[in-house]
């Protein structure tokens, strides 16, 4: 019985090998369509630099293959496969994609891109009467073109996965809008059958709310949304892939902008190739977890819960570049404070608590790593930390009411990360201060006139009921906000004046101004010394007021 359960081992491992000898012969291939988010508009590979994580992904990727049809009137062509690299000096999430799985995964891989601006699925990409630049047949043609390619080099190849990003143009038409859903389960259909790849998996990409488009045209963007979600959740084999939480470009004059950029382009890749390597159980996770529990037996704990949008979150505040300013200290791991968070709207969350420190999210950080440092430094002790964030968010998606885009409102989930923290440490046999909420004033906002109108306002409704929602009548509430967008379009509210005014009325809610920030490139986004510096003074004014 011995000796014949070692040769099952055995020819169980040589079977495993075989397959994974056989896999790394065959060229995985990926299709990547849609409009200009698709194509990288405003993107431009030399700011790529900016951004450390990625430093190196504009230099061609000898291991990948890459054939492409670019453009509307005047297109970029391969004429065939080429070595992946960036074209026309734009950065496509191609490039970042495959940097990311090539590192996880050993098979070669192939890329077949065909993306134009200003198109619509309801028409240029329509499958069964395509108008306008009669996209679909076009990729479908690259597409076989290229496969046969593969086939005359006696390449075995197999169709992997197909990545679509668009949606933006069919808001504009009201049949469009009204059947995306419709028309998307169609083009999933319609690729299945003219590929003759029934089995071939799908990419949605969400449509980006932090754009302008995501506030002045919320309706329709969550229209488009709405069938998208149709779709993914009905096909077992196409997934919705997240992007609202990723990097947008930096407009002129007020901020706001329709395209991802560079860095919103290099975060989109990263989502596609961390969404296909989770659907083939070959997701990177790092494991942060609590040697032991940092607090003595019934010992009384201060919960910190900090909250927000871009700034908050770290968008901008990259490793590297604290390193390189000498902020080394700041991250280690710090095992004495328990920290627990969801970021990005649930993009990334813990699932238990962890040592406060990095996580793996795009090598950035938020003002929690230099808050806690200012609290260890005026010896406040037996300090845990719980962040909630979404960076794609405005404040009416904090608003007790939300807004009709039931999908984007996430107070409910706000109140629930905070009571799931106060409870966890409860059952642990601790007595809970629920010692602050801390909030950046979201940035976006104030770059819109409508949204900066109405930002006091609706702010004031959240820290209202949150007292209510988490039976804490005086619950505190800090309030940090950065210098406003100083655009004449927007100058006619005065934000800080609003705010001063629900501070005023409010005891319990402190209005920090936050004016004085290391100079700053762009508009509403904060580099790593400003998002450190928040963080800072957040601590400096809790120990101020307590």
């Amino acid at each position: 019985m011995k000796q014949f359960l070692i040769i099952f081992v055995f020819l169980l491992a040589y079977r495993i090998l075989a397959i994974q000898a056989e896999d790394q012969s065959t060229v995985r291939v990926f299709i990547f369509a849609g409009q200009s988010n698709m194509v990288g508009s405003d993107s431009q590979v030399k700011n790529i630099k900016d951004f450390p994580p990625f430093k190196g992904v504009e230099e061609p990727q000898n291991n990948v293959r890459f054939s492409y049809l670019i453009g509307r009137e005047n297109k970029a062509k391969s004429n065939g496969w080429i070595t992946l690299q960036p074209i026309n000096n734009i950065v496509g999430p191609e490039l970042s994609f495959a940097r990311k799985v090539t590192h996880f995964i050993d098979s070669p891989i192939a890329i077949i891109k065909c993306a134009a601006g200003g198109t619509h699925l309801g028409g240029d990409w329509n499958p069964d009467q395509p108008i306008g630049f009669k996209m679909y047949p076009l990729a479908l043609k690259l597409i076989r073109n290229s496969l046969a390619d593969l086939d005359r080099q006696g390449i075995h190849y197999q169709l992997e996965g197909f990545m679509w990003h668009q949606g933006e143009n069919d808001m504009f038409e009201e049949s469009y809008m009204k059947n995306y859903g419709k028309n998307l389960k169609n083009f999933l259909e319609s690729w299945r059958r003219d590929l003759d790849a029934p089995k071939l998996k799908f990419y949605i990409g969400e449509l980006c709310t932090k754009t302008i488009w995501g506030m002045d045209l919320r309706p329709r963007m969550y229209a488009i949304s709405q069938g998208q979600r149709t779709v993914t959740s009905n096909d077992p084999l196409a997934m919705y892939v997240a992007t609202s939480h990723i990097g947008v470009e930096i407009g002129e004059p007020v901020g706001l902008h329709y395209h991802y950029g560079t860095l919103g382009q290099l975060q989109h890749g990263a989502n596609y190739a961390d969404a296909y390597l989770r659907s083939i159980g070959r997701e990177h996770t790092t494991v942060r977890s609590l040697r032991g529990w940092p607090y003595k037996k019934n010992a009384k704990l201060n919960l910190f819960i900090l909250a927000g949008h871009r700034n908050m979150e770290g968008e901008r505040a990259f490793v590297q570049n604290a390193t390189r300013l000498g902020m080394s200290n700041l991250l280690k791991d710090n095992p004495n404070i328990a920290y627990k968070y969801s970021l990005g709207g649930g993009y990334l969350k813990s699932e238990t608590w962890e040592p406060l420190g990095l996580v793996d999210y795009y090598d950035t950080f938020g003002p929690e790593l230099s808050f806690s440092q200012t609290l260890l430094a005026r010896r406040l002790s037996n300090i845990t930390i719980a962040k909630f964030t979404h960076s794609g968010s405005q404040i009416i998606d904090w608003t007790p009411e939300g807004s009709m885009a039931k999908s984007r409102h996430i107070y409910p989930q706000f109140i629930r990360f905070v009571r799931k923290a106060l409870s966890e440490l409860k059952t642990k046999g601790h007595a809970v201060q629920l010692t602050g909420i801390f909030y950046h004033l979201s940035e976006n906002d104030m770059s819109f006139y409508p949204y900066r109108k109405n930002a006091a306002k609706r702010l004031q409704s959240i820290v209202s009921q949150s007292r209510i929602d988490l039976n804490q009548p005086r619950l505190k509430w800090y309030v940090s906000q950065q210098q406003p967008t100083d655009a004449k379009d927007v100058n006619r509210i005065d934000v800080v004046v609003d705010m001063e005014k629900i501070a005023a009325d409010d005891p319990n809610l402190i209005h920090i101004k936050a004016f004085d920030l290391p100079p700053q490139k762009k508009n509403l986004v904060l580099d790593t010394a400003g998002v450190v510096e928040i963080g800072r003074l957040l601590g400096k004014r809790f120990m101020e007021h307590n």
